[in-house]
């Protein structure tokens, strides 16, 4: 009777040390290399990027449903607006149906704050020379952005002819090297897309886009994601008639940017995109 305990004792004490071992990961079996062991956690693998704009293109075609069929669109750039991102947007807008009219781009000196007597100089000269396409109390940015409407768009559903008004205007800001012409005098567009660029001073950007859509039937401004400037113009009431969409950038921003065109047919303003307040797509 003894002599069994002698051994039983030593023997639950083995039995312990090895169910201590195995629950803790260390012992004689950790080292035996066994199927049991613990795998190595691996790092996730990312997500694919590619996807949302594979599905952004892929479906474009089906959200647009010709919504810019027989609808002019002029393109305006700030200086600094991405050229890949231009050609991309006005590939899209054929995509749904619509014509690019024309692309004006605006030169660095229309948008430097140390142009602004220039700018301000021209306006009110242009201004007196063509009666009612500015509004008597607009100030330089906001008499520039109206002029730049006279020159680009008009509120029909047509494409407009240019007349002696409008070539006028056109030869001023060309001559006075504020905004690049496109070749062949084109007709003027309903709908206006400005892509913007490089900062810019925000109540520069606020005259210039809110002056666009005085003479447009609508306007929609695009920018990448979490563009500052493009905030800015919500931020101070010009989403009341100009729609806006960040995430140029993607095919997905690129694809609301169209939407927002289809929606500016009928009804103005608005911020979308990748961080609109209004939502990421412009529907309706």
């Amino acid at each position: 009777m003894i002599r069994h305990r002698s051994y039983a004792v030593p023997l639950t004490a083995v039995l312990l040390a090895l169910a201590t071992g195995i629950a803790l990961g260390a012992g004689p079996l950790t080292d035996t290399g066994s199927s049991a062991s613990p795998a190595t956690p691996t790092a996730p693998t990312a997500p694919d990027t590619t996807y949302a704009d594979s599905f952004a293109t892929s479906v474009a075609g089906d959200l647009y449903r010709h919504g810019l069929s027989r609808r002019p669109v002029a393109v305006v750039t700030l200086p600094g607006a991405d050229p890949d991102t231009v050609a991309a947007l006005t590939s899209q807008v054929k995509a749904a149906g619509g014509q690019v009219t024309g692309t004006y781009a605006v030169d660095p000196q229309l948008v430097d704050a140390g142009q602004k007597s220039l700018v301000d100089t021209l306006g009110i000269q242009l201004a007196k020379q063509v009666r009612g396409a500015t509004t008597h109390d607009a100030t330089t940015y906001p008499r520039i952005g109206q002029l730049l409407a006279l020159a680009v768009a008009n509120r029909g559903q047509t494409p407009g002819q240019p007349g002696d008004d409008v070539t006028a205007v056109r030869q001023s800001l060309a001559a006075a090297q504020l905004v690049a012409l496109p070749q062949g005098g084109p007709p003027t567009a309903p709908l206006v897309l400005v892509v913007l660029g490089d900062p810019v001073d925000q109540t520069i950007a606020d005259g210039l886009v809110d002056g666009l859509a005085h003479g447009a039937r609508g306007v929609v401004a695009v920018a990448p994601t979490r563009d500052l400037v493009l905030a800015g113009l919500h931020a101070d009431g010009v989403t009341r008639h100009v729609l806006t969409v960040d995430g140029s950038e993607t095919s997905a921003g690129r694809v609301a940017a169209v939407l927002g065109l289809v929606r500016a047919w009928s009804k103005q303003g608005g911020a979308f995109g990748a961080s609109g307040s209004d939502g990421a797509v412009p529907l309706g």
